[in-house]
């Protein structure tokens, strides 16, 4: 007896709900995790990274609990989907106890992280990474006429996803608190787990009922019964290569703005977006048209890495050129992986395959880069790999000469070599047109290429090659470069003028002059008649004794604003940062300045709350992640902690100088919400001073002497909130609203 013959609407509806509402609670819940882990950890990007590691380890561990059970044949498999799903409601809610986790004061903390991913989320995450794989594979052995195919479920599945990780900041972060939004996650499970059991049900008559797949057609291109070793490492390799770049764009985004969901969301958002348009039936970008346009959007970002070395500043358009690059590359490879998608006979494996490729993405960015290189050396490779992965222009590759395909590349590579050795100055002090010029000749080279894949990836990996080995750049030398779980710190040693800097990823973190008279005089952000000086000369932190308090190391050329007698204590998350300005062959602010010192790791907000109430006179946060502010220090719960810890007449000191957020109105809503004064100074450092830099304050004190002595200055102006967006809390924050557009 067929028990589904004539309801094919209802029965697909069955599959689809569950598949579409476990995606939806799935990347739903990643970034939901992500921020309540954030303020643990610094803000750091590579908290994010790690959490898609776990996740997509999880997945693996789904997909390969899928393929494997399935062994056992559809009813003992569904039987024990049911029961493990009914097992992991005991894990509701997910989340955890801020008060139970410590994190620990490590250069890389990623396995204590693990183990509070897997406290959080992990028995039922585990389970929703199963379920699309799952319902396919069920789904496949109804009588349902599109059983013969059901890999446009996946699309269904990965519409969910969107949604899911759309809906947190648009919906979610919105409408709900934190709480809520765990109490509404946790109620949408158990309605999963209703909704898997109904198919499952579905699945066990259909086998009962002896239903076996139909003579399955060929659809297109996809492949029979036997899979070659050459093609599941193909599909291993398409799925490696957008998994780590997306994870490489994330980095390059949120690196130099914010380390927030909101800026995790887009490069994921578009990661999932290829898969839909690659599995659909009638994808609106076809896949001849997305190998067409790839070497146009990517050749753009080789010359871009070319000129800046794999750094530089993010800009909105460059961050728009990379993302729509990422978007194209991850279009072709999955487009690839849709067009050589097996027979359902091996769906569980295919996507099993995938997966894997997924996880070693994320291992190979979140674990082997931050070992094996000093600098984001990651993303470019994988973008090369991926120009290797091209099939072509069109279904077929065109036919190539592979002697033609090694001269193009090395004449490339041995001009570029030759100019960049005898003519440094053409592409270092060049104008713009000039370095237009060059680019334009050497993307306009590599585009005659776009029809072969490897003559393309050659000619790309020649250029950036060239630059690796004669670097385009000022007239510094690396002296030193560590990279951890927090970031990449550099110092160099500067020509013009002399002087050793420290950078955090882009940005300059502090330098110490080389001319012995102005050794011990604060460089950049604190040279003499800049902002933060002048606050060291207000009456209440001239007294001897004075507590000291900033958040952020940097190179320690705080310190030497002090004076002898007064506690100076630097909270710095990063132990390399330490390790650096510490080290008396660098720099010596921590040894010579007057003041008596001392570094405590870890996250300042968190080492912060241990600190005796009404003790600091003075608090200033100048905690950055490259250019990046880290948000949890901008909330009303982290204000609350800094007054707490405040004598009467402290001062609060914002450092906000940022070149893609506009912090002042945050600023000045918290200060409004705390019922104390706001003051601004937005600093223009004097001309033909190249060792002094422009930079924005903002101090915050209690109605009263102090606050009158600010006002009284002259040179700072109240700041009062402009009654635009939503007070920043732990629970929200809106970082659109304060970027520099």
């Amino acid at each position: 007896m067929n028990h589904t013959a004539g309801r094919p609407g209802l029965l697909l509806a069955l599959f689809m709900l569950p598949l579409f509402l476990s995606a939806l609670l799935m990347f739903w819940s990643q970034p939901l995790i992500g921020k309540m882990i954030l303020p643990l950890l610094g803000g750091t990007p590579m908290v994010w990274t790690t959490c898609m590691v776990f996740f997509q380890a999880l997945l693996l561990a789904g997909y390969g609990y899928v393929h494997f059970s399935l062994k056992l044949g559809v009813q003992r498999q569904a039987i024990l989907h049911v029961v493990l799903l009914a097992a992991s409601l005991v894990a509701l809610p997910i989340g955890f106890d801020a008060g139970r986790w410590e994190p620990p004061t490590s250069d890389n903390p990623m396995g204590w992280l693990f183990l509070l991913l897997a406290a959080s989320a992990g028995a039922p995450f585990l389970m929703l990474s199963a379920t699309a794989p799952m319902l396919q594979a069920w789904f496949a052995r109804t009588d349902h006429p599109a059983a013969a195919d059901p890999y446009f479920l996946y699309v269904t599945s990965n519409v969910g996803s969107l949604i899911g990780l759309l809906g947190f900041p648009t919906v979610a972060e919105v409408y709900l608190t934190i709480p809520g939004q765990i109490s509404a996650w946790s109620g949408l499970y158990v309605v999963l787990f209703l909704g898997i059991a109904l198919a499952s049900f579905v699945a066990l008559r259909a086998n009962a009922a002896g239903i076996a797949p139909k003579v399955r057609e060929q659809i297109g291109a996809i492949m029979a019964h036997t899979i070659s070793g050459a093609v599941r490492l193909r599909w291993v390799l398409l799925a490696f290569a957008p998994s780590s770049l997306f994870i490489g764009l994330t980095t390059y985004v949120t690196t130099d703005i914010a380390a927030v969901p909101l800026l995790w969301i887009l490069p994921l958002a578009g990661y999932l977006l290829t898969f839909i348009v690659a599995f659909a039936r009638k994808p609106p970008i076809p896949h001849d048209t997305a190998i067409l346009l790839q070497p146009y959007f990517v050749l753009p970002v080789v010359i871009l890495l070319f000129w800046g070395g794999g750094g530089g500043s993010a800009t909105f358009f460059t961050i728009a050129l990379h993302f729509f690059a990422f978007f194209v590359t991850a279009l072709v490879c999955h487009g690839e992986l849709a067009r050589t998608r097996p027979d359902p006979e091996h769906l569980t494996e295919f996507y099993f395959l995938l997966s894997l490729g997924g996880v070693l993405g994320g291992i190979f960015n979140a674990i082997v880069a931050p070992v094996a290189f000093t600098a984001l050396v990651e993303y470019p490779l994988v973008l090369l790999l991926a120009l290797y992965l091209r099939p072509g222009s069109g279904a077929e590759s065109v036919p190539r000469p592979v002697l033609k395909d090694l001269v193009l590349p090395g004449a490339v590579f041995v001009v570029l070599l030759f100019a960049l050795e005898r003519f440094p100055d053409t592409f270092t002090d060049a104008d713009s047109s000039m370095q237009t010029t060059i680019g334009i000749i050497l993307a306009l080279i590599a585009a005659s290429a776009a029809k072969r894949p490897w003559r393309l990836g050659l000619i790309a990996s020649a250029i950036l090659l060239a630059q690796v080995l004669f670097p385009i750049g000022g007239r510094s030398t690396e002296l030193k470069a560590e990279r951890n779980f927090f970031g990449i710190i550099r110092v160099t040693q500067d020509d013009k003028p002399p002087a050793m800097t420290m950078y955090h990823g882009t940005t300059n973190h502090g330098s110490q002059s080389l001319d012995p008279d102005r050794r011990l005089i604060p460089q950049t952000y604190y040279f003499p008649g800049s902002p933060i000086t002048q606050v060291f000369q207000f009456p209440v932190l001239t007294r001897p004794g004075a507590h000291l308090s900033v958040l952020g190391l940097g190179t320690g050329a705080l310190a030497c604003l002090a004076r002898p007698g007064q506690m100076f204590t630097y909270y710095e998350i990063d132990p390399a940062v330490e390790r650096m300005a510490s080290d008396t062959t660098l720099f010596t602010f921590m040894r010579d300045c007057p003041p008596d010192k001392k570094v405590m790791l870890g996250d300042g907000r968190l080492t912060l709350r241990k600190v005796p109430d009404a003790s600091q006179d003075l608090l200033v946060m100048d905690a950055f992640t490259s250019d990046a502010v880290p948000v949890h220090l901008l909330t009303r719960e982290a204000m609350a902690i800094y007054l707490a810890k405040l004598k009467a007449d402290g001062v609060l000191v914002y450092h906000i100088s940022n070149r893609y957020l506009d912090l002042k109105p945050v600023l000045a809503s918290l200060g409004a919400d705390a019922g104390i004064d706001v003051f601004i100074q937005e600093y223009d450092a004097p001309a033909n001073t190249p060792s002094a830099f422009g930079s924005t304050w903002v101090i915050m004190a209690r109605p009263g002497p102090t606050a009158d002595h600010i006002r009284a200055d002259g040179r700072w102006h109240d700041l009062k909130p402009t009654g635009k967006g939503r007070l920043w809390t732990d629970h929200f924050s809106n970082i659109f609203t304060a970027l520099k557009w």
